[in-house]
């Protein structure tokens, strides 16, 4: 249980921060937001080794993984600022010009995020299954259409 008041915590002053994430530079925003996708890409595969047979199915460390996931969710968007379209990243051009389609996927992967949350907590590998595919899907969405390979 004190892991799970020190994620909400954690989540709590994350999501103010970047509610009001102000950068330095530009490639400061470029780092940020990369690294909010690489680790929430992380625990993202650990729920997906699970999900697919890859590996046991722990229900405690689902539980953990879908937190940190949860937490995430909220964060990369406050680095797609203005000033970084002109960076070297794997920002496809298309992102920029269509932000409210972007700000729709942000959307859907936080609401399945929600939903891969309260799965884990249930404990039910079948619930996870489920939830994890739709969480999967809202990933790809926005990686085919924004996200050079």
């Amino acid at each position: 249980m004190k892991v799970r008041h020190a994620l909400m915590l954690a989540a709590a002053m994350l999501s103010a921060g970047a509610a009001q994430a102000q950068f330095q530079k530009p490639e400061d925003a470029v780092k940020y937001r990369q690294s909010a996708f690489s680790v929430m890409g992380t625990h993202f595969a650990r729920l997906g080794a699970m999900a697919n047979g890859k590996v046991p199915f722990d229900a405690k460390k689902a539980q953990e993984d879908a937190a940190v996931v949860l937490m995430l969710s909220r964060l990369p968007w406050a680095g797609f600022t203005p000033d970084t379209q002109q960076l070297e990243s794997k920002a496809k051009p298309a992102l920029w010009s269509e932000m409210d389609k972007v700000k729709g996927g942000a959307d859907k992967l936080m609401t399945a995020a929600v939903a891969l949350d309260a799965a884990a907590k249930t404990g039910s590998l079948d619930a996870v299954k489920k939830t994890f595919g739709d969480a999967a899907a809202s990933c790809k969405a926005c990686h085919d259409a924004y996200k050079s390979k």
